[in-house]
């Protein structure tokens, strides 16, 4: 039985040879090349975990499973709110036909903070990670259960070619040891159950468990309140990457804060 993401893999294929047609290799690399100068998204989360959180907050409309999350959606001022909570860096989605994304919506997100920005979408060309310098991403996403091990080499490979850090996202054991072939030490734990779309902690608490321990790993969905961090930062788990919860809120600024407050220390692990 196909799965959502062989779903999305065979539109996002026929959305890159268009975009590639229409922009080839050297107009792309051009605009990668005067694209704004890249922040440091994973330094930044490092700095962040060490006395607190480091906080990628997600910019999202909307998701496959959830439909529309937001009614009221901008970009700029949701960016904003997002800074002004205390988040460390920004996600934002591009993907158009399953999360109602742009990529404008990135555009308008980075040019109104100065936090570093990761453009959520599923890459599978290298040409995607130079258009996404061009759009002015900081970071990429690299989904394991996406794309084969050659492929995430490739677009690891051209990340660090425009000076960009690649979050790895994996969804169990076979994913993370995957990823201990790729160079980035920034590893995404998503909770959330490709197949079922339920969302599962102790995802976390088991790959946090096994993960080498020079990586830096961000525990992804299923996310909500301050319990949450705490219970998944005593795994040592000390970044999240949360959208819906806080997209729903009226006051995202002060959801943002009120999620931040009072973290874990780091010494209060339970490894």
């Amino acid at each position: 039985m196909a799965t959502v993401l062989d779903r999305i893999k065979d539109y996002k294929l026929e959305e890159i040879a268009t975009r590639k047609a229409e922009r080839g290799s050297e107009q792309i690399e051009s605009a990668a090349r005067s694209g704004p100068r890249v922040r440091p998204f994973g330094e930044a989360l490092r700095k962040a975990s060490r006395q607190g959180y480091g906080l990628i907050a997600e910019v999202k409309k909307a998701s496959p499973s959830k439909g529309l999350i937001r009614e009221d959606f901008e970009p700029a001022a949701l960016a904003k709110a997002y800074e002004d909570g205390g988040a460390t860096c920004l996600s934002v989605l591009t993907d158009a036909p399953s999360f109602q994304g742009h990529e404008d919506y990135l555009v308008a997100a980075r040019d109104a903070v100065d936090l570093p920005v990761l453009r959520k979408d599923f890459l599978f060309d290298p040409w995607q990670v130079a258009e996404s310098r061009a759009l002015g991403a900081d970071c990429i996403l690299i989904i394991m259960a996406a794309v084969d091990d050659t492929l995430a080499a490739e677009l690891e490979d051209a990340a660090r070619h425009w000076g960009m850090d690649a979050l790895i996202e994996v969804h169990n054991q076979e994913e993370l040891e995957r990823s201990a072939s790729l160079k980035s030490q920034l590893i995404g734990i998503n909770n959330r159950n490709l197949h079922t779309f339920e969302t599962d902690l102790d995802t976390t608490r088991r790959l946090a468990r096994i993960a080498e321990p020079q990586c830096m790993l961000v525990s992804e969905s299923g996310l909500f309140t301050p319990n949450d961090l705490a219970d998944m930062a005593s795994y040592g788990t000390r970044c999240f990457l949360i959208g819906e919860s806080l997209m729903r809120q009226d006051d995202v600024a002060e959801a943002t804060r009120a999620l931040l407050a009072n973290p874990l220390t780091a010494k209060a692990t339970s490894l």
